[in-house]
């Protein structure tokens, strides 16, 4: 027996409980009727995170500095307990507020876990939080000019143009784009196309996005803009503050450590909700295996199995995020956490998603959770390995598992 299996199969009995129950399911790949009674979009009460925050906003009771815009930004970033060092900037002009963006006027946007705020200088504030149960609730309001003043905020229907396609696997989701900005703010080419996630080569990313911590690495698409030639697009740079005042923000950087955590966690709700949602369409037992086919694809997602490789020497990362990202978990005794970065070679240290641990994960139906973690188990069973986990080392698994036994499992064992 291998130095710590033992250990491990202890910990891996310790990680099973009872009530495992099937989700049958008729599960097609075409499109969602989420307005439908099935899953009632419109009419269920959401129950995602920024719900409150918005009515007090729309009653005038939140008081937060409206003195700027940036003060006001930064203090209902604050209030919605979202890091400013998770600000990217992105100036394609892909958003409900085309008509603001632009090189010379990006959009910041800011994260965590479950909710994501875009600002636009002379614009309005727009804010997609995650309900377990529905997907993205989309939002859009104006920043008031007094503490106390009311601002109506519009649950916003126009947003699911783009937010529930099939980058998003047809449900309310998060949709990210890389194309290559043209001289009039039109996009002129779109490389991820569909493709969003961990998975997506940095080659085919951040187009229309400002990129910076990256040292010598250019080969991504973003910090660009450009024309036609000669029926060519030739592209020139458009580096951070070069056309735009970076001072007016918060942060003059759009680092490359948010960035690769907001693809890494886009894909994972994204494929996450569209599970929700098919699970709900339950019906017959050929469907409920087209259900475990996608459970597959999502435990391969957790577990980092088509990560995309970084360029050598890696990354560093903004420390101030660093810091902010990994505060926001927990760690088990040995001080170990699915948030610990690696950034040499790929993203985090341990290969297993730290969104497992948040409330979006946590609010999914129990019975689609089980299964979940049933194929976990399954996939990083040291016992009798699965093939298409071999890229785990065996501490690697060990360690996988003992983090999510100290910081889950006890607290939330259903």
């Amino acid at each position: 027996m291998l130095p710590g299996m033992k250990r491990c199969i202890v910990l891996w009995l310790a990680l099973l409980w009872t009530g495992t129950s099937a989700c049958a399911a008729e599960v097609g790949g075409g499109p969602v009727d989420f307005e439908g009674p099935e899953h009632g979009y419109y009419e269920s009460e959401p129950r995602d995170p920024f719900s409150k925050v918005a009515s007090a906003i729309s009653k005038g009771q939140l008081g937060l500095d409206s003195s700027s815009e940036i003060r006001y930004l930064e203090d209902l970033l604050k209030t919605l307990k979202i890091p400013v060092s998770s600000q990217v900037l992105v100036y394609s002009a892909t958003s409900l507020q085309i008509a603001n963006i632009s090189v010379d006027r990006p959009r910041a946007m800011y994260f965590n876990e479950d909710i994501y705020v875009g600002y636009v200088r002379g614009g309005r504030l727009e804010v997609v939080a995650m309900d377990p149960g529905l997907g993205g609730i989309f939002s859009i309001f104006n920043i008031p000019s007094s503490p106390n003043q009311p601002v109506p905020v519009e649950r916003s229907e126009r947003c699911l143009n783009c937010h529930a396609n099939a980058s998003t696997g047809e449900v309310p989701g998060i949709t990210l784009k890389s194309v290559m900005p043209g001289p009039n703010n039109g996009s002129l080419d779109s490389y991820r196309k569909d493709g969003i996630g961990h998975q997506v080569p940095l080659a085919d990313r951040f187009g229309g996005w400002h990129v910076t911590g990256v040292g010598d690495f250019d080969q991504h698409r973003g910090n660009l803009v450009g024309r036609y030639v000669d029926g060519k697009i030739v592209t020139s740079p458009a580096l951070p503050g070069q056309y735009a005042d970076l001072s007016i923000y918060p942060l003059p950087s759009s680092d490359i450590l948010p960035l690769l955590v907001l693809d890494h966690q886009s894909g994972f709700t994204n494929r996450l909700i569209e599970l929700v949602y098919r699970s709900r369409e339950a019906k017959n037992a050929a469907a409920d295996r087209a259900l475990a086919d996608k459970i597959d694809q999502f435990v391969r997602y957790v577990l980092f199995a088509d990560e995309a490789a970084l360029p050598p020497g890696g990354f560093l990362g903004d420390a101030d995020y660093r810091r902010e990202f990994a505060a926001a978990g927990r760690a088990d005794p040995q001080g170990r956490s699915l948030r610990d970065f690696d950034l040499k070679t790929r993203m985090f240290r341990y290969r297993c998603s730290y969104m497992l641990d948040t409330a979006l994960f946590r609010g999914t139906p129990t019975a689609l959770r089980d299964r979940i973690f049933a194929r976990m188990r399954k996939a990083l069973d040291p016992v009798s390995p699965d093939p298409a986990y071999a890229y785990l080392p065996h501490p690697e698994k060990l360690a996988i598992v003992e983090i999510m036994r100290a910081t889950m499992f006890q607290r939330n064992p259903g």
